[in-house]
């Protein structure tokens, strides 16, 4: 994989959207916790299923990237199932180099189920306990350490190791759920060896274990130990921070309400790191990251709406004037 400009680590799944036609959702006052209600003990309407193979942080940035005009691989673990073969096939038509890509003997692929209400979803995930091994793979350009299961500690070590051995290798880090609940402490060497961070605002609280104001988790996050972060905020835009500053940048503007919302955070960060990787700066990939986000929710799943560079930078002029990151107070 020396060639490459991106490689990306981490599960791989498949999605299965159920569209749930009767339900409703409860939230708290100030609408932090909500839950998704529908009759118990009782058959429940639902609308249509739709299966997208070959998700995941991993597999979504990988194709993300592939479509921006990057040489992308990805290194995974997948069933030895039909399931499996299909996630081979679709990164393969994709352009992503998957010879990273282990086929775990007598193990099936991950297989997730998403119930999917109004522009929302709901995800019921199961991460198989595979074998994890770690193999070297060359010098890439860059690397995006991203979801593994729970079992995978030995091999997050080993791959730790691998890159502080290996400094020309540049680092982009977005735990996933299970590297979030082992806590910031166990993955103090990724933190210090990420010359990018990426999560979200809820992530990011429970990372730091504290509430906040942006600026101030976003803060918290940098001094973990990361060159940059970004912190994506849902409908409420984004933030990036380094050592000289920080800003924040607005959705990208579309008259149209989402359809779901699923793979949102994967197409901003694997097009803000895409942008940096093909020279741009900051300020320029924070302009050109929403527009992705924006496009992936018009569609069900994480990919169908990834979109070409020569198409993201025509939308983007017909952005508005206030369509531009702003200093905050440092």
């Amino acid at each position: 994989m020396d060639n490459l400009d991106l490689v990306t680590i981490g599960d791989t799944a498949i999605d299965a959207f159920i569209r749930i036609k009767e339900a409703s959702v409860h939230c708290g006052v100030n609408r932090d916790k909500c839950e998704l209600c529908f009759a118990f003990a009782s058959k429940v309407p639902y609308e249509f299923v739709s299966v997208v193979p070959a998700v995941g942080n991993a597999a979504n940035v990988a194709v993300c990237a592939s479509r921006l005009g990057l040489k992308t691989g990805i290194i995974s673990n997948i069933g030895d199932d039909s399931n499996g073969k299909v996630c081979l096939q679709t990164l393969g038509n994709e352009g992503v180099n998957t010879s990273g890509i282990a086929l775990q003997k007598d193990k099936e692929t991950n297989y997730h189920f998403v119930l999917w209400f109004e522009d929302e979803r709901t995800i019921l995930t199961k991460h198989h306990d595979y074998d994890y091994a770690f193999l070297p793979f060359g010098t890439p350009r860059w690397v995006y350490v991203t979801s593994l299961g729970a079992h995978a500690v030995e091999y997050q070590n080993q791959l730790l190791t691998y890159l502080k051995e290996n400094p020309g290798i540049k680092v982009a880090f977005q735990p996933g759920t299970y590297q979030i609940k082992s806590g910031a402490e166990s993955l103090a060497g990724f933190y210090e060896r990420s010359d990018i961070f990426f999560c979200n605002k809820d992530e990011a609280k429970r990372i730091l274990n504290k509430d906040g104001e942006p600026e101030t988790l976003i803060k918290g996050l940098r001094a973990l130990g990361p060159k940059s972060v970004v912190m994506t905020d849902g409908p409420r835009g984004a933030y990036y921070a380094d050592n000289k500053k920080i800003l924040s940048m607005p959705i990208f503007p579309n008259p149209k309400p989402p359809l779901e919302r699923t793979g949102a955070g994967d197409a901003f960060s694997g097009t803000f790191l895409s942008a940096l990787i093909l020279g741009k700066t900051p300020e320029e990939a924070l302009r050109l990251a929403p527009v992705n986000s924006m496009s992936v929710v018009q569609e069900i799943g994480a990919q169908k709406g990834l979109l070409s560079m020569e198409k993201v930078e025509e939308l983007l002029k017909s952005a508005p004037d206030s369509y531009i990151p702003k200093k905050l107070e440092k």
